[in-house]
Protein backbone atom coordinates (compact mmCIF):
# COMPACT_ATOMS: atom_id res chain seq x y z
CA UNK A 1 0.00 0.00 0.00
CA UNK A 2 1.32 3.41 -0.95
CA UNK A 3 1.94 5.92 1.50
CA UNK A 4 1.35 9.67 1.26
CA UNK A 5 5.21 9.79 2.34
CA UNK A 6 6.12 7.34 -1.07
CA UNK A 7 3.71 9.92 -2.87
CA UNK A 8 5.39 13.30 -2.18
CA UNK A 9 8.86 11.72 -2.86
CA UNK A 10 7.69 10.51 -6.49
CA UNK A 11 6.53 7.13 -6.02
CA UNK A 12 3.37 6.54 -8.58
CA UNK A 13 2.40 2.89 -7.79
CA UNK A 14 -1.41 2.02 -6.85
CA UNK A 15 -1.92 5.99 -7.47
CA UNK A 16 -4.62 6.59 -10.45
CA UNK A 17 -5.35 9.47 -11.89
CA UNK A 18 -8.95 10.39 -12.66
CA UNK A 19 -9.20 12.58 -16.37
CA UNK A 20 -12.65 14.27 -16.72
CA UNK A 21 -14.03 13.11 -20.15
CA UNK A 22 -13.89 15.87 -22.71
CA UNK A 23 -17.32 16.56 -24.73
CA UNK A 24 -16.38 18.66 -26.68
CA UNK A 25 -17.21 22.76 -26.99
CA UNK A 26 -20.99 23.44 -26.89
CA UNK A 27 -21.99 25.55 -29.63
CA UNK A 28 -24.01 28.74 -28.49
CA UNK A 29 -26.79 30.08 -30.63
CA UNK A 30 -25.73 33.48 -32.32
CA UNK A 31 -27.29 36.35 -30.56
CA UNK A 32 -29.10 39.15 -32.12
CA UNK A 33 -27.24 42.48 -32.20
CA UNK A 34 -28.92 45.57 -31.05
CA UNK A 35 -28.93 49.40 -30.92
CA UNK A 36 -25.29 50.01 -29.64
CA UNK A 37 -23.95 46.47 -29.92
CA UNK A 38 -23.77 46.86 -33.59
CA UNK A 39 -20.78 47.99 -34.51
CA UNK A 40 -20.96 47.90 -38.34
CA UNK A 41 -21.31 51.27 -40.34
CA UNK A 42 -23.23 51.69 -42.96
CA UNK A 43 -26.21 49.66 -42.81
CA UNK A 44 -29.40 49.11 -44.36
CA UNK A 45 -32.33 49.73 -42.76
CA UNK A 46 -36.14 49.35 -43.09
CA UNK A 47 -38.41 51.61 -40.39
CA UNK A 48 -41.34 50.24 -38.30
CA UNK A 49 -43.56 50.36 -40.98
CA UNK A 50 -41.51 47.71 -43.36
CA UNK A 51 -40.89 50.43 -46.02
CA UNK A 52 -36.93 50.77 -47.01
CA UNK A 53 -35.09 53.46 -45.80
CA UNK A 54 -31.60 52.34 -47.23
CA UNK A 55 -28.07 52.46 -46.71
CA UNK A 56 -27.60 54.86 -44.22
CA UNK A 57 -24.67 55.29 -40.88
CA UNK A 58 -25.37 53.52 -37.70
CA UNK A 59 -25.74 56.78 -35.80
CA UNK A 60 -28.92 58.22 -38.24
CA UNK A 61 -30.07 54.96 -37.72
CA UNK A 62 -29.85 54.57 -34.01
CA UNK A 63 -31.95 58.16 -34.02
CA UNK A 64 -34.19 57.19 -36.22
CA UNK A 65 -35.18 54.19 -33.51
CA UNK A 66 -34.74 56.07 -30.56
CA UNK A 67 -37.38 58.78 -32.22
CA UNK A 68 -39.72 55.95 -32.79
CA UNK A 69 -39.14 54.45 -28.93
CA UNK A 70 -38.38 51.45 -30.44
CA UNK A 71 -35.26 49.19 -31.47
CA UNK A 72 -32.28 48.78 -33.90
CA UNK A 73 -32.67 45.09 -34.25
CA UNK A 74 -29.93 43.63 -36.93
CA UNK A 75 -31.91 40.93 -38.74
CA UNK A 76 -29.44 39.59 -41.07
CA UNK A 77 -25.72 39.84 -40.12
CA UNK A 78 -24.06 37.93 -42.97
CA UNK A 79 -24.74 40.59 -45.70
CA UNK A 80 -22.84 43.47 -45.94
CA UNK A 81 -24.05 46.24 -45.34
CA UNK A 82 -25.71 44.18 -42.44
CA UNK A 83 -29.63 44.25 -42.72
CA UNK A 84 -30.87 46.04 -39.75
CA UNK A 85 -35.18 47.00 -39.01
CA UNK A 86 -36.57 49.21 -36.40
CA UNK A 87 -39.06 47.33 -34.38
CA UNK A 88 -39.87 46.32 -30.74
CA UNK A 89 -37.09 43.86 -29.76
CA UNK A 90 -39.44 42.65 -27.22
CA UNK A 91 -41.84 41.21 -29.34
CA UNK A 92 -39.13 40.40 -31.82
CA UNK A 93 -38.35 38.02 -29.14
CA UNK A 94 -41.20 36.26 -28.11
CA UNK A 95 -42.31 35.82 -32.14
CA UNK A 96 -38.75 33.90 -32.06
CA UNK A 97 -39.63 32.01 -29.23
CA UNK A 98 -43.17 31.09 -30.29
CA UNK A 99 -42.05 29.96 -33.46
CA UNK A 100 -39.27 27.96 -31.97
CA UNK A 101 -41.39 26.21 -29.64
CA UNK A 102 -44.22 25.32 -32.61
CA UNK A 103 -42.78 21.43 -33.79
CA UNK A 104 -43.40 20.80 -37.65
CA UNK A 105 -45.64 17.41 -37.39
CA UNK A 106 -43.70 13.92 -37.73
CA UNK A 107 -44.60 12.17 -41.15
CA UNK A 108 -44.95 8.53 -40.73
CA UNK A 109 -45.39 8.99 -36.88
CA UNK A 110 -47.23 5.58 -35.71
CA UNK A 111 -50.87 6.32 -34.19
CA UNK A 112 -52.67 3.95 -31.35
CA UNK A 113 -56.16 3.16 -31.68
CA UNK A 114 -57.75 1.32 -29.07
CA UNK A 115 -60.59 -0.22 -29.32
CA UNK A 116 -62.50 0.24 -25.56
CA UNK A 117 -61.20 -1.62 -22.80
CA UNK A 118 -62.53 -4.86 -23.46
CA UNK A 119 -63.96 -7.25 -26.23
CA UNK A 120 -67.54 -5.84 -25.47
CA UNK A 121 -67.54 -2.70 -27.36
CA UNK A 122 -69.90 -0.88 -29.22
CA UNK A 123 -70.46 -1.10 -32.74
CA UNK A 124 -70.77 2.45 -33.31
CA UNK A 125 -67.97 3.56 -31.46
CA UNK A 126 -65.90 0.96 -33.73
CA UNK A 127 -66.95 2.69 -36.62
CA UNK A 128 -65.68 5.62 -35.10
CA UNK A 129 -62.53 4.73 -34.47
CA UNK A 130 -62.02 3.27 -37.30
CA UNK A 131 -63.20 6.36 -39.32
CA UNK A 132 -60.24 8.19 -36.94
CA UNK A 133 -58.01 6.02 -38.57
CA UNK A 134 -58.62 6.32 -41.91
CA UNK A 135 -58.04 10.16 -41.16
CA UNK A 136 -55.03 9.11 -39.56
CA UNK A 137 -54.07 6.93 -43.21
CA UNK A 138 -54.64 9.22 -45.00
CA UNK A 139 -52.63 11.90 -43.56
CA UNK A 140 -49.60 9.49 -44.12
CA UNK A 141 -49.40 8.01 -40.71
CA UNK A 142 -49.18 4.15 -39.53
CA UNK A 143 -51.99 2.78 -37.38
CA UNK A 144 -51.37 0.48 -34.53
CA UNK A 145 -54.78 -0.93 -33.55
CA UNK A 146 -55.02 -1.99 -29.52
CA UNK A 147 -58.03 -5.05 -28.68
CA UNK A 148 -57.92 -5.37 -24.96
CA UNK A 149 -59.26 -8.15 -22.85
CA UNK A 150 -60.92 -8.71 -19.60
CA UNK A 151 -61.38 -11.30 -17.23
CA UNK A 152 -63.09 -14.46 -19.07
CA UNK A 153 -62.65 -13.27 -22.55
CA UNK A 154 -58.68 -14.29 -22.22
CA UNK A 155 -60.55 -17.21 -23.08
CA UNK A 156 -61.98 -16.28 -26.53
CA UNK A 157 -58.89 -14.50 -28.05
CA UNK A 158 -60.77 -15.52 -31.52
CA UNK A 159 -63.45 -12.44 -31.35
CA UNK A 160 -60.77 -9.96 -30.88
CA UNK A 161 -58.61 -11.33 -34.00
CA UNK A 162 -62.08 -11.34 -36.25
CA UNK A 163 -62.49 -7.57 -35.00
CA UNK A 164 -59.34 -6.67 -36.11
CA UNK A 165 -59.65 -8.53 -39.70
CA UNK A 166 -63.07 -6.81 -40.27
CA UNK A 167 -60.87 -3.75 -39.06
CA UNK A 168 -58.27 -4.11 -42.04
CA UNK A 169 -61.21 -5.40 -44.29
CA UNK A 170 -62.71 -1.87 -43.93
CA UNK A 171 -59.65 0.44 -44.40
CA UNK A 172 -58.03 -2.04 -47.07
CA UNK A 173 -59.10 0.60 -49.76
CA UNK A 174 -56.22 3.19 -48.33
CA UNK A 175 -54.15 0.80 -46.16
CA UNK A 176 -52.60 -2.94 -46.37
CA UNK A 177 -51.45 -4.39 -42.90
CA UNK A 178 -47.98 -4.44 -41.95
CA UNK A 179 -48.05 -6.41 -38.65
CA UNK A 180 -51.18 -9.18 -38.29
CA UNK A 181 -53.20 -9.17 -35.91
CA UNK A 182 -51.18 -11.21 -32.67
CA UNK A 183 -51.71 -11.63 -28.96
CA UNK A 184 -49.48 -9.76 -26.34
CA UNK A 185 -50.75 -10.63 -22.71
CA UNK A 186 -54.09 -9.25 -22.36
CA UNK A 187 -54.06 -7.32 -25.40
CA UNK A 188 -54.23 -8.17 -29.21
CA UNK A 189 -52.40 -5.86 -31.62
CA UNK A 190 -52.23 -4.84 -35.20
CA UNK A 191 -50.70 -2.65 -37.32
CA UNK A 192 -51.52 -0.78 -40.83
CA UNK A 193 -49.83 1.31 -43.03
CA UNK A 194 -50.83 3.79 -46.35
CA UNK A 195 -51.01 2.37 -48.84
CA UNK A 196 -50.13 4.67 -51.27
CA UNK A 197 -50.84 3.93 -54.74
CA UNK A 198 -54.29 3.19 -53.43
CA UNK A 199 -54.30 6.56 -51.95
CA UNK A 200 -53.16 8.71 -55.15
CA UNK A 201 -55.92 6.48 -57.47
CA UNK A 202 -58.73 7.56 -54.80
CA UNK A 203 -57.26 11.46 -54.75
CA UNK A 204 -57.02 11.38 -58.61
CA UNK A 205 -60.95 10.08 -58.39
CA UNK A 206 -62.36 12.60 -56.37
CA UNK A 207 -60.20 15.63 -58.38
CA UNK A 208 -62.23 14.59 -61.62
CA UNK A 209 -65.57 13.86 -59.77
CA UNK A 210 -64.91 17.84 -58.65
CA UNK A 211 -63.97 18.93 -62.05
CA UNK A 212 -66.71 17.90 -63.66
CA UNK A 213 -69.10 18.71 -60.84
CA UNK A 214 -67.69 22.15 -62.04
CA UNK A 215 -68.40 22.13 -65.30
CA UNK A 216 -72.00 20.73 -64.68
CA UNK A 217 -72.68 23.73 -62.60
CA UNK A 218 -74.50 26.42 -64.71
CA UNK A 219 -72.78 29.25 -65.70
CA UNK A 220 -74.33 32.30 -62.86
CA UNK A 221 -76.63 34.78 -63.91
CA UNK A 222 -75.28 38.84 -65.14
CA UNK A 223 -77.55 40.10 -62.47
CA UNK A 224 -80.61 40.93 -64.53
CA UNK A 225 -83.94 40.16 -62.99
CA UNK A 226 -86.09 38.62 -65.11
CA UNK A 227 -89.54 38.70 -64.59
CA UNK A 228 -92.61 35.67 -64.42
CA UNK A 229 -94.48 36.00 -67.89
CA UNK A 230 -98.13 37.04 -67.17
CA UNK A 231 -100.41 34.32 -66.62
CA UNK A 232 -103.04 33.11 -69.73
CA UNK A 233 -106.32 33.96 -67.64
CA UNK A 234 -104.96 37.58 -66.87
CA UNK A 235 -105.29 40.69 -69.17
CA UNK A 236 -101.92 42.79 -69.91
CA UNK A 237 -101.78 46.20 -68.28
CA UNK A 238 -103.53 48.73 -69.82
CA UNK A 239 -101.11 51.70 -71.80
CA UNK A 240 -103.74 53.99 -71.58
CA UNK A 241 -103.62 57.22 -69.61
CA UNK A 242 -106.61 58.48 -67.35
CA UNK A 243 -107.23 61.49 -69.84
CA UNK A 244 -107.59 59.48 -72.92
CA UNK A 245 -110.20 57.27 -70.87
CA UNK A 246 -112.25 60.12 -70.39
CA UNK A 247 -112.19 60.73 -73.70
Amino acid sequence: MTSRGDVAKGGTEGVHTIRRKYYGKVPREPQTRRNREIRISPLRVIDQDGKQVGVIERDEALRMAEEAGLDLVEVQANIRPPLCKIMDFGKYKYEQSKKKAQKPPKANEIKEVRLGRSVKIDKHDVELRVNQARKFILEGHRVMFVQRFRGREMAHPHLGEERLKAIAELLSDVAMVTSPAKLNGRQMTMAVAPDKSKIDKIRAQKAKEEAAQAEAEPAPDDGAETKPPAPADEAPPSTETEAEAGA
